[in-house]
């Protein structure tokens, strides 16, 4: 597969989702990168705000096998890796696999569970695997997890732990609808369905094989200059010095920028990053890998995103950088 027909097919996809779910173009766009990029995302939002249904469309779309699992306090690990289970018939255990050896895992209101339940989700999120009973199992391409939480309701809620965090390549926000054109038109298409979740109707635009080769494509085909690798290592240092920060962003943050920017690039048509990919990503990449001093915490003015938008200020933009290898 070339470039120029992942842009394409990538284009049809962003349509297809349009289609669907009315949104700014920039958070489906950015959905799409993640998953070239082979990464997880997760969508921190006010309810009801269509996260669920995105997640479903998206898996849809792509032509993937997808799973749901509706994070609850009492969820335990084995019901989302799986376990063994004795079969009287045949004297012998057998594995029963959970909802995890799937494509496209939605891991609804993740924060509903313990900490010890989300931890389940780590191995696979990292190492494309799961360990059961001491024996690890594979799972299949592609696969990235698409979770959801409520940042407002903390009653019955558990924070993610930073390791949890650290492995979703992007965190973002769907917002509210910008305009009165847009919220009509959410009715609209309500009342064109017929039912709240479309998704059965929906018709995928590529299948698992060419979304494998479009990852692919990213991964191998999209070349990065010395220059923009230094810009990229300058903004994940200098996360770590900013005088709010406790904790800054680990090296695995400045390796999801760089592969959300490349699939920008890929998206654009382009065999080569720019800076302005880079910047486009700097905050959905870095933002929840910060950990705030205590005292700036408390100060609402100072965000993880303010954090982020001071360290791009400060750091002089690579005017010069290579489009191609040299030599």
């Amino acid at each position: 597969m070339e470039i120029m027909e992942v842009k394409q097919r990538s284009e049809e996809i962003l349509k297809a989702l349009g289609e669907v779910f009315v949104s700014d173009s920039t958070v489906l766009r950015r959905l799409v990168c993640a998953a070239l990029a082979n990464g997880h995302v997760l969508f921190e939002d006010y309810p009801g705000l269509g996260k669920t249904l995105l997640a479903k469309t998206f898996a849809r779309i792509i032509g993937c096998a997808w799973g749901r699992v509706q994070f609850t306090p009492d969820l335990v690990p084995a019901d989302i890796i799986g376990t063994r289970i004795w079969r009287p018939k045949t004297s012998e255990f057998t594995l029963e696999k959970g909802p995890i050896f799937t494509n496209v895992l939605l891991a609804d209101e993740i924060n509903r569970s313990p900490p010890k339940t989300q931890s389940a989700l780590l191995e696979a999120m990292e190492e494309r695997q799961v360990t059961i009973e001491g024996t690890s199992y594979s799972l299949g391409r592609p696969f990235f997890v698409i979770a959801t939480q409520n940042p407002i309701e903390q009653e019955g809620t558990f924070p993610l732990p930073e390791a949890q965090m650290d492995r979703f390549m992007l965190r973002m926000t769907t917002g509210y609808v910008r305009t009165l054109k847009e919220e009509s038109e959410i009715l609209r298409r309500r009342i064109r369905w017929m039912a709240d979740d479309p998704v059965d109707v929906i018709r995928p635009v590529i299948d698992q094989a060419r979304m494998v080769q479009m990852q692919d494509v990213v991964e191998r085909a999209i070349y990065v200059d010395e220059h923009i690798l230094d810009y990229v290592s300058e903004i994940v240092r200098a996360t770590r010095s900013h005088p709010a920060v406790e904790v800054g962003s680990s090296p695995r943050g400045g390796l999801a920028l760089l592969k959300c920017s490349r699939a920008n690039a890929t998206i654009s048509g382009r065999d080569f990053v720019t800076p302005d990919d880079v910047k486009s990503f700097a905050h959905d990449t870095l933002a929840h890998r910060i950990i705030l001093k205590m005292e700036y915490e408390i100060d609402s003015d100072v965000t993880q995103a303010r954090v982020v938008e001071e360290v791009l200020k400060g750091i002089e933009t690579p005017k010069e950088y290579s489009r191609r290898v040299q030599g």
